[in-house]
């Protein structure tokens, strides 16, 4: 059983953890003094481009192409970028257990790692149909996507299943996202979720109607208001049917579940401060424990502009909030400090042909601009949501870079809106203005 000391080590092998990595490099880490500890056996990479560019059926996406930190234009660090930096990368290695007042991780192969600063970013995991007691949810091919031996395995599920049936459980990011990869390479693809339109959390009835009815040009087939009660398995395993909580039952050669995730924490459950799910933190994503900082996906976090604390869990806050917790730890061992973090919260998604950014708030009342034709070859439209007479959020579709920067001013600005009319008849020129 051997034992190593580091100065920091960061926990997790994600984005949050490849741009604290970064950004301690940025600073100026001595050799030696900082560890990266992953469970996976790859440095830590883009996450988003799993659901997207990995699934291609030409020119897909591969390592080393999306190491760290090239999502936001930056440097790629590959495996052996780390040690040219003086950061040991100690991949492979799970730890099963935490001793925050002893500072001290235990990996399963009872290895054990002290530290005198810890940053957790062990991100999220996917809930399983398996945890929900579902019957047949262990079948074969019935596959998750979190990490890149889930996209490897769904790589491998496509060829050999060529051409064959698919059904996506869940209509959110990762629901959408797949049924249009699948659909890429030729799968007919039926996508199942139980809310009455898609991506619920974010998008409105009228948002939603478009892309319902765009992927159903694209031949995606959609089913709504119910969910997957239980599969039957071929003699070899594979799965084979989808049986639904409504009835029917739907063949199926892959079966892919996007239901949501949960943040992993458990490591550290009882010993630090918990906040709607999350490791509660402030504005420096310090936690509750002295020299203990939580980011990304994990942590619960004083969302300044809203006056609020929330967990988000989206890859641009997983990126500047593990930049932040670096520079606040530096900032402070050299006697001064940073600003609070002010966060905008931003989401995005790309599928088939389509590409849109959201920024601000999705609160109070909601109006539609621009084109919103599903059948149109370049469609364009956004979305504003108005709450107390100002605009808190808005939506853009098929939006310029020039137009996305403007809807994130906008969202930031929270500037008043005479009358939602008016709002319609501006459409991206109000924000433009701003």
């Amino acid at each position: 059983m051997a034992e190593k000391s580091f100065k920091y080590i960061i926990l997790g092998g994600g984005v949050s953890a490849g741009y604290a990595a970064k950004e301690f490099a940025n600073q100026g880490v001595k050799p030696g003094e900082l560890a990266v500890i992953s469970k996976e056996a790859v440095a830590p990479y883009e996450r988003p481009a799993l659901s997207k560019g990995y699934l291609f059926p030409e020119g897909a996406a591969r390592l080393p192409g999306f190491h760290c930190c090239v999502g936001s234009g930056g440097e790629k660090l590959l495996p052996e970028s780390y040690k040219q930096k003086g950061i040991e990368l100690i991949l492979s290695t799970e730890i099963v257990k935490a001793d925050l007042a002893a500072k001290s991780l235990v990996s399963a192969a009872g290895d054990v790692f002290k530290y005198q600063t810890l940053i957790i970013a062990t991100g999220s995991t996917v809930l399983r149909l398996t945890d929900f007691g579902v019957k047949g949810a262990d079948s074969k091919n019935i596959l998750y996507l979190r990490e890149i031996d889930d996209a490897d395995q769904l790589v491998e599920a496509i060829k050999a299943k060529k051409g064959g049936k698919a059904v996506v459980v869940g209509g959110g990011y990762i629901g959408l996202e797949l049924s249009a990869a699948l659909r890429i390479n030729n799968f007919d693809v039926t996508m199942v979720f139980p809310e009455p339109w898609c991506m619920p959390r974010l998008f409105t009835a009228d948002i939603a109607a478009f892309y319902e009815t765009y992927y159903t040009n694209k031949g995606v087939k959609i089913i709504k208001g119910t969910v997957a009660s239980g599969f039957t398995a071929q003699p070899n395993g594979e799965v084979k049917e989808v049986q639904l909580k409504d009835g029917r039952t739907l063949e199926a050669d892959i079966v892919i579940v996007g239901v949501g995730a949960k943040p992993l924490t458990s490591l550290f459950k009882g010993q630090v401060e918990e906040d709607k799910g999350g490791i509660k933190t402030d504005a420096f994503f310090k936690t509750s424990v002295p020299d203990v900082y939580a980011v990304g996906d994990v942590a619960t976090f004083p969302l300044k502009m809203y006056g609020d604390v929330r967990r988000v869990e989206h890859v641009d806050h997983s990126r500047k909030s593990a930049e932040q917790a670096v520079k606040a730890i530096k900032a402070a061992e050299g006697g001064a400090a940073v600003e609070e973090y002010d966060y905008l919260p931003f989401f995005y998604s790309r599928s088939f042909d389509l590409s849109w950014q959201f920024y601000g708030d999705n609160v109070g009342d909601s109006v539609l601009f621009g084109d919103s034709n599903p059948s149109n070859p370049k469609p364009r439209f956004g979305a504003y949501w108005v709450q107390g007479g100002k605009v808190v959020g808005a939506f853009m579709e098929g939006g310029s870079g020039d137009e996305n920067k403007a809807l994130a001013k906008v969202a930031k600005a929270r500037p008043s809106a005479e009358s939602l009319d008016e709002l319609v008849k501006q459409g991206i020129s109000f924000a433009a203005k701003i």
